[in-house]
C-alpha cells in the first residue's frame, strides 16, 4: 500500500529536496524538469491561497478545522494541476533554460500521456508549520485508533504522514478528497466509494509507477476508523498490534504482512515518527500513559 502521488525519496526531512537540488546543479535534465514542476506547483498553490484570502469573510460553517482541510485540499489541487501539461509554466522554464544554455536537453526522455517529460521527483518539502497542523488535526483520531490497535498515537500519525505526504496527497473521488490517509486500496471485498490514483510500487527493489484503486471515505474520522479496523481484523498484521511505541516493530510487521513494497519502508516510518514525537512534544502532547494490552480493548 504505497502512497499515491508521494515520491519515495522524501518523507520526514529535507533530504529528498536536497538531492533534487544537487542533481539539478549537476545539470541533470530530469532533475531540472522536476524542479521546474515543483516551482509550478508552488506557484499554483500561491494563486489558490491568494484567491481564498480574497473572500468576503467566513461562512456559517467555517472553522479552523474546515480551513485546515480546505488548505490541505488546495495543496493537493495545486500538485494535480501541475501534472501533465499543467499550466505550462514548467515547460516554459525548462525551454528557456535550455535555449539559454543553462540546461542541456534530455536525451531520449520519455513522455507521459500529455506529451510532456514525466517528472522523477515529488513535491517540495512540507513546511514544519504544516506538519504541526497535520499532527494536531490527526491527534484525536490517532489516539482512538492507537487504543484499538495497542500502539502509540505517534505511530498512527506517522503512518498517516508517511502514506499521505503529511495529508497533502490523497486520492480524489469525484473532485472530493478521499480522506484515505493510509493508502488503503479498494480490494474485491470493498463495497464503498473508491478513487483511482497513480502510486509507486516496488518490484524486486525497483520503483515503478502504476495506477490503483483506493478506498474513499466521507470524513477523516471514517478513514482512520476503517484503517484501524483493517489492522485489527486482519491476521496478516497481527505482529503490528500491541507494539506500543516501538515504531520499528510496527513497521516491520506491516511490511512482512504485505502492507508496503518499499524496501526502505521501516526506516522511513521510524524517521517520520521521530518528527511526529518532536512536534507533539512542542505542542505539549504526550503519548497515552497506558496502552491497551490487546488489540480491540477499550472499543465498543
Amino acid at each position: 500500500m504505497s502512497t499515491p502521488g508521494v515520491n519515495p525519496t522524501y518523507y520526514a526531512d529535507f533530504s529528498g529536496l536536497e538531492r533534487l537540488k544537487g542533481a539539478a546543479q549537476k545539470d541533470d535534465p530530469a532533475a531540472i524538469r522536476a524542479a521546474a514542476r515543483q516551482f509550478e506547483s508552488l506557484f499554483t498553490r500561491m494563486l489558490l491561497k491568494t484567491m481564498r484570502e480574497a473572500s468576503l469573510g467566513d461562512g456559517l460553517g467555517d472553522s479552523e478545522q474546515t480551513r485546515f482541510y480546505q488548505d490541505m485540499y488546495d495543496q493537493q489541487l495545486a500538485v494535480a494541476m501541475s501534472q501533465g501539461r499543467g499550466l505550462g509554466l514548467a515547460d516554459m522554464l525548462v525551454e528557456q533554460l535550455t535555449r539559454s544554455g543553462l540546461a542541456r536537453p534530455a536525451a531520449g526522455a520519455t513522455a507521459d500521456a500529455a506529451g510532456t517529460t514525466a517528472p522523477v521527483a515529488g513535491p517540495a518539502a512540507v513546511p514544519p508549520a504544516a506538519q504541526a497542523d497535520f499532527v494536531r488535526a490527526m491527534t484525536p483520531w490517532a489516539e482512538e485508533a492507537g487504543r484499538r490497535l495497542g500502539v502509540a498515537p505517534e505511530t498512527v500519525i506517522a503512518h498517516a504522514a508517511l502514506e499521505s505526504g503529511w495529508g497533502r496527497h490523497l486520492p480524489a473521488a469525484q473532485g472530493r478528497s478521499s480522506f484515505n490517509f493510509f493508502g488503503v486500496k479498494a480490494g474485491g471485498g470493498w463495497r464503498g466509494a473508491a478513487a483511482d490514483a497513480a502510486t509507486t510500487e516496488f518490484q524486486d527493489g525497483v520503483a515503478a509507477r502504476t495506477d490503483a484503486s483506493f478506498r474513499a471515505y466521507d470524513t477523516p474520522q471514517a478513514g482512520v476508523a476503517d484503517y484501524a479496523a483493517l489492522l485489527a481484523g486482519n491476521s496478516r498484521y497481527a505482529g503490528a498490534r500491541n507494539t506500543g511505541g516501538d515504531v520499528s516493530a510496527f513497521a516491520t510487521a506491516l511490511q512482512r504482512g504485505g502492507y508496503a513494497t518499499d524496501p526502505d519502508y521501516v526506516r522511513k516510518l521510524v524517521a517520520t515518527a521521530g518528527v511526529v514525537r518532536q512536534l507533539r512534544a512542542q505542542a505539549g502532547l504526550k503519548s497515552s500513559e497506558r496502552l491497551p494490552t490487546s488489540a480491540g480493548e477499550g472499543t465498543a
